[in-house]
């Protein structure tokens, strides 16, 4: 899920519907980021880890507006805006890290970045 000049606005949720909201230019490493550990303290604390809804924007600066946006919306309009695309709250990234040379790339991107 990573384009050069790509951007994301990506939303996760849990089991209880709690969401977080970000924007990334690498959709497929930050959803792993929030899954394994090293996604923030609200996802670890409330479990938010699917993926249920993203947009993507050849602009950063776009995505950083559309984040903002979203961020300051009523919350039936944040829940509206994943039913149109989800309407089951799905996880959109369950099957991204099944197989186990895509954990260890993205694995080892995040250590790269850590490192």
């Amino acid at each position: 899920m990573s384009s050069k000049n790509r951007s994301y606005v990506y939303i996760l949720s849990n089991h209880s519907k709690a969401i977080y909201i970000g924007v990334t230019s690498d959709l497929q490493r930050r959803v792993w980021q929030h899954r394994y550990g090293s996604g923030g303290i609200h996802t670890s604390r409330f479990n938010i880890s699917r993926l249920v809804w993203f947009e993507e924007s050849d602009d950063i600066r776009i995505a950083i507006a559309r984040e903002k946006q979203i961020i300051n919306g009523r919350r039936d309009w944040k829940d509206a805006l994943i039913v149109k695309t989800n309407p089951a709250w799905k996880d959109i990234a369950e099957d991204w890290f099944d197989s186990f040379d895509t954990l260890n790339q993205v694995q080892g991107d995040v250590l790269n970045i850590k490192g």
